[in-house]
């Protein structure tokens, strides 16, 4: 207990000096990527610090993984090259248990991100996008006239004339709703529907059924029953991963009921999950190659834990791809690298030398 708690002395202080250069990095490189932006239309000062301010948890989210990497690299490294991992070996601690305080460091970062990025990089991202298009006074344009939306497996077709995406109302709603043979069993009518967060409140709705032989007709009562994800409406499509899970699991759910396309929306929902693993994963690369050099030992596991990691963030990248177009299912495009670099960095760490 005393050499982890030594090991995380040393690792802290080089990871937390890590985390504000890359965050300060990033958020210069975003700041001077919009500038003459801001310049060209007269943007306060005030404004531009609270764009930066909301770009802060994303840019955070980015550098964990990455100081994780250069600070277990670098601390390993340095008690190599001061010849302190020397005496502690030589008492019998293999490596893999001197180094366990950082894998268990690594896993409560997988968990802290994870939360980290549901809670709060996912909605202080989207009021920095928000806020960025309204100072650079972009619009964004969708096509959201005469939609026709299959959902419920078919059950349901919705015809909506308008879809309001600034008050998250239907304007001229028809919905049939059809039986598992395809059969006619109803026509709602409606000029307008509002989403309450949970379903779709109709004004003046009227439903058409059949009565024995004879359709009737009558004012339909508002009971709440329909609840079609608004996103389903909208041409512009949303992604997954700017959702918090609960609502990207619901995106891709109603997806699948709609018929739309869901493939894509699925694995980025896988996704959100295998990623939050990163700074473990990278945790077992790094702290595995630091072991394995005799020689100039800061410089080459420095860079052997960069080069471990730039091919697994290609590997995530080919296989989220190939999963995102259906080449293979997505829980494997999103999980497979993460099982693969973990069980390697295991291997690794378990046969490093000592």
């Amino acid at each position: 207990m005393i050499l982890d708690r030594y090991l995380v002395r040393q690792f802290f202080p080089v990871f937390l000096v890590a985390v504000g250069m890359f965050v300060m990095l990033l958020s210069l490189i975003d700041l001077f990527s919009n500038l003459w932006r801001y310049l060209n239309y007269e943007v306060p000062l005030s404004q531009i610090l609270l764009v930066c301010y909301y770009y802060l948890p994303k840019s955070l989210s980015y550098a964990i993984p990455i100081s994780i990497l250069f600070a277990a690299a670098y601390t390993l490294g340095d008690l190599y090259a001061r010849n302190e991992l020397t005496s502690i070996f030589s008492s019998g601690i293999p490596f893999w248990r001197f180094s366990i305080s950082l894998v268990i460091l690594g896993a409560f970062f997988s968990f802290f991100s994870f939360f980290f990025q549901d809670q709060v990089v996912v909605p202080t991202f989207k009021k920095k996008e928000d806020l960025n298009s309204q100072l650079l006074h972009q619009q964004v344009t969708g096509d959201n006239s005469d939609i026709v939306i299959k959902a419920r497996n078919g059950k349901l077709i919705y015809s909506v004339d308008y879809f309001d995406e600034s008050s998250t109302s239907l304007n001229g709603v028809s919905i049939i709703e059809q039986n598992d043979a395809g059969e006619f069993l109803s026509l709602i009518r409606a000029r307008r529907a509002v989403w309450t967060g949970e379903y779709w409140s109709f004004s003046n709705a009227v439903i058409y059924s059949w009565e024995g032989e004879f359709l009737r007709v009558k004012t339909m009562e508002d009971t709440g029953g329909y609840r079609e994800h608004p996103e389903i409406f909208r041409r512009r499509a949303v992604d997954a991963e700017d959702l918090p899970a609960k609502d990207a699991a619901g995106l891709v759910q109603d997806l699948k009921n709609a018929g739309l396309p869901f493939i894509g929306a699925l694995a980025d929902y896988y996704h959100r999950f295998s990623f939050s693993t990163v700074p473990f994963v990278i945790t077992i690369l790094s702290i595995s190659m630091g072991g394995r050099f005799k020689k100039n030992i800061l410089l080459m596991s420095l860079l052997a834990s960069l080069v471990s990691t730039v091919v697994f963030y290609v590997m995530e990248m080919i296989s989220m791809m190939m999963a995102r177009l259906g080449y293979i299912p997505p829980i494997v495009g999103a999980w497979f690298p993460i099982v693969f670099f973990s069980a390697l960095g295991l291997l690794l760490l378990q046969s490093a030398k000592t």
